[in-house]
């Protein structure tokens, strides 16, 4: 996903801040996530079609941490550290036995909604490397870059717009300043706290400090910068910002000087632009319709951080639909994917009311491009960027025609002339959705007097769909039929079998990794009615299904057919 996107009109309702915080959001790179941009709600693409902001909203709270989605991810088999058993390495996951069927559910339901639902978007593949002029003509090798500073003492490394800096200004005096990493608003004012008592107290200063007024790193002069603490050494040695190239570079061939240079892609849509003619003759599609590719991405990040949500290894979902260009073309294909992009995320899973819209403007646009507007969701660690949706223009499209020198044109018979396509490109994290959905899904409750954790996936990505739980293991009439069940089951979904222990505990670890069915066979199955007990993971509800009715049963919950 890329951060370099544009402004629609939209208006947003900002939460109020916290009363110990001001926080200053200037962009300052076009590339910038979008971050604490306050609580923003669904709104139609137009000013005139969106509601008055006429309330302020209490600012949503998890009522769990970070900590205790990492711990369920590990605990479960959702997502390890890569290579764990060397001590990890940092900004690498790997997705476990439940992890990997949740990662291919999502993807599976994206590529229906985006690709098999239309009939004007067709499928690609393209190659992790490319020729290494791809990314000279994209822009990529010259630009594609985060500011960055070091610690002088900890030789730490932080990207300069994760850090916020603030004067501590006691009795309208500035006696100091603050420095903490990107994170909620509640945690960086608790550290700026911690940082102005201790400076108060250095200085032997009374008095309440002001509230912090926070701006990233990379806006600070060098005069500020020379009072700057670092987050590593609590003292003022950090560099001044300075650029650092994204893209992760390897050798190709058996000579190992200059020539044999190539990168991992940082993003999957460049193999779209330079496929545009090879799909666009062989599909038989024409203008406007979308090219649509899920695959691998790698960016060399200076601070992987917040889990699975900032990586260096990741994967993408992304589309780019082309249309002819025209002020009055683009503005409603851009809604079009917004109202669609919308609907997908609520499909799978994702709470409205974590959603919402951030408009960019000004330095955070893209100097190519007509619009962005990025959908946020509020994670525990704050509110960040989850899919873009942006109207990029012809630069992609151009550029590589001038860079290869061949022809990226498309003549349209119906214009009756010829001209380099615009396009409109929805780009989504799968990772970073993965982790939304997960927030989104997990909850606590209590059954009977007892506490349970639950994930609430949407049926349709939920790893495994049902669990077949033979009442008893030591009859075999009984495990036989509920043995044939779960192999005609298997044939439709990914199935569990689980015949150990009690029949509530079952249910449980069923619960804990969003099993949305378990089915239960008894002694009435056997000896009187030839049903089967399907309970409800979010209900708890039981209903008593015959046999033959049941895959039509599960069919309609969890396909919706």
């Amino acid at each position: 996903m890329r951060f370099s996107c544009a402004p629609l009109a939209l208006m947003m309702m900002m939460a109020s801040p916290s009363s110990f915080l001001v926080r200053a959001f200037v962009p300052s790179s076009a590339r910038r996530a979008a971050a604490g941009s306050g609580s923003m709600k669904w709104m139609s693409a137009t000013a005139e079609e969106a509601p008055a902001a006429t309330t302020e909203e209490e600012p949503f709270k998890y009522d769990f941490t970070m900590e205790d989605v990492v711990s369920l991810c590990k605990r479960r088999g959702i997502i390890f550290p890569s290579s764990e058993i060397y001590n990890g390495f940092a900004g690498f996951y790997d997705y476990g036995p439940m992890g990997s069927e949740l990662k291919k559910n999502v993807k599976d339901a994206w590529w229906r909604h985006f690709v098999t639902q239309r009939e004007d978007v067709v499928g690609l593949d393209s190659s992790i490397i490319h020729n290494p002029t791809t990314w000279k003509s994209s822009g990529h090798l010259d630009g594609f870059s985060d500011p960055m500073v070091d610690c002088k003492e900890t030789k730490l490394r932080y990207r300069a717009d994760q850090l916020f800096y603030a004067p501590v200004i006691v009795d309208g005096e500035t006696v100091g300043y603050v420095c903490v990493q990107e994170g909620n608003d509640d945690d960086m004012v608790k550290a700026a706290k911690k940082q102005a008592k201790k400076l108060k107290k250095e200085k032997k200063i009374d008095g309440q400090a002001e509230a912090f007024a926070f701006k990233e790193v990379i806006e600070a002069t060098e005069e500020e910068m020379a009072q700057i603490p670092s987050p590593g050494s609590g003292k003022p040695t950090l560099t001044m910002p300075r650029d650092f190239n994204l893209m992760f570079e390897t050798k190709v061939g058996a000579m190992s000087d200059e020539s044999s240079v190539a990168y991992l892609r940082p993003e999957t849509a460049q193999g779209i632009f330079i496929n545009f003619k090879n799909v666009l003759t062989t599909s038989r599609q024409k203008i406007p319709f979308g090219i649509a590719q899920i695959g691998k991405a790698f960016r060399n990040e200076i601070t992987p951080r917040n889990f699975i949500f900032r990586s260096r290894e990741f994967e993408q979902m992304e589309v780019e639909y082309f249309i002819p260009p025209g002020d009055d073309v683009w503005p409603p294909m851009h809604q079009e994917w917004m109202d669609s992009s919308k609907a997908f995320l609520l499909s799978v899973g994702l709470r409205e009311e974590l959603m919402g819209w951030d408009v960019h403007k000004g330095d955070s646009l893209a100097h190519y491009a007509l619009a962005c507007t990025d959908v946020t969701f509020k994670f525990p660690f704050g509110e960040q960027e989850l899919m873009g949706i942006a109207a990029r223009g012809n630069f992609d499209l151009t550029q590589h025609t001038e860079g290869s020198g061949k022809s990226l044109d498309y003549f349209d018979e119906t214009l009756k002339e010829k001209y380099i396509p615009h396009c409109i490109e929805p780009s989504l994290g799968v990772d970073r959705l993965i982790l939304a959905l997960i927030c989104s899904a997990y909850a606590e409750d209590e059954v009977g007097g007892e506490k349970r954790s639950l994930l609430k996936f949407d049926p349709k990505i939920a790893p495994i769909k049902v669990s077949v739980l033979p009442l008893v293991k030591n009859k075999e009439a009984l495990v036989k039929v509920a043995r044939d069940l779960y192999e005609k089951l298997q044939k439709r979904w990914n199935v569990s079998w689980d015949a150990t222990g009690a029949i509530g505990r079952r249910y449980r670890r069923a619960d804990e990794v969003g099993t949305p069915f378990c089915i239960t066979v008894d002694f009435e199955t056997i000896e009187d009615d030839n049903a089967v007990t399907i309970r409800d993971r979010d209900t708890t509800e039981q209903v008593r299904i015959p046999l033959d009715d049941v895959i039509p049963y599960l069919s309609k919950a969890i396909d919706g057919y």
